[in-house]
């Protein structure tokens, strides 16, 4: 399946990094987290990407065209430095689109841009770029086949620190409840759509407002709940987590490597 990933947005809480490289470049150990992600569903046998460029575009453009596999693989250095024998290879057979879709659009207009190079795929993924998961691709995407709906997409207890307020008839509080502890569930950006999400989207519209307020209404929208890591990288903070995690080696989305005993 294509894999389309949304690259445009300025990621406004990161002004850390946000001034010189777009939200999904920002780097966890030596890979920025769009590389991490892109890993992930090569893991699972999807390499056919469908980047969804806008706010400093050019830097991702730059980075994959003078991409060094090396940085994240053992090579054998010979000739007085003249040769490099990769010993593994991570993205030799990824194949990727690049396309323009705006400085200032929405995910909903992102999609619809890329629109013309999704003909001919019943079912494709998505995703927002900014999130990280040890979730079984494949079983996301064979819940999506059962239920046989329009859209299907990650379910996930928030990783954010903050609580839940409850509050009683009277308007008191009633309960603090710590977020991972309330039974929240929010939307981890990990999409599989069918073809047919185009019928439900209209022209400015983003795309899990309307169109997915469309596909509930038809019954045509459905979840797969995901107890397991997931993290999204919305502050400096949770990109400060993710990359003392990676450096602890903890990183659990890394699905590519095999477990440690």
């Amino acid at each position: 399946m294509k894999v389309v990933l949304f690259c445009g947005g300025q990621g406004m809480r990161m002004r850390e990094f946000s001034e010189s490289i777009p939200k999904p470049m920002v780097p966890i150990g030596t890979r920025p987290v769009l590389w991490h992600l892109m890993r992930y569903y090569a893991h699972y046998g999807h390499k056919d990407f469908i980047l969804c460029l806008g706010y400093k575009g050019e830097a991702i453009k730059e980075y994959f065209l003078d991409y060094k596999e090396w940085l994240s693989n053992d090579f054998v250095l010979s000739e007085g430095g003249r040769k490099v024998d990769l010993l593994a290879s991570d993205a030799e057979d990824w194949r990727m689109t690049f396309v323009d879709t705006g400085m200032r659009a929405n995910i909903g207009e992102r999609l619809m841009a890329v629109r013309e190079h999704l003909e001919g795929e019943e079912v494709f993924l998505a995703n927002y770029a900014d999130g990280l998961t040890d979730a079984p691709l494949p079983r996301l995407i064979e819940h999506f086949e059962t239920q046989q709906r329009v859209a299907s997409f990650l379910c996930v207890q928030p990783s954010q620190s903050f609580h839940v307020v409850k509050f009683d008839e009277s308007g008191g509080v009633s309960a603090l409840e710590s977020a991972d502890e309330s039974g929240l569930r929010v939307n981890g950006g990990f999409f599989v759509l069918n073809h047919r999400i185009f019928d439900y989207m209209r022209p400015g519209e983003e795309l899990v407002h309307e169109p997915f307020e469309r596909l509930i209404a038809d019954n045509q929208l459905t979840a797969y709940n995901h107890d397991g890591f997931w993290a999204g990288m919305d502050t400096f903070k949770d990109r400060q987590e993710l990359d003392e995690t990676y450096q602890r080696g903890g990183a659990r989305w890394e699905v590519w490597k095999p477990p440690i005993d």
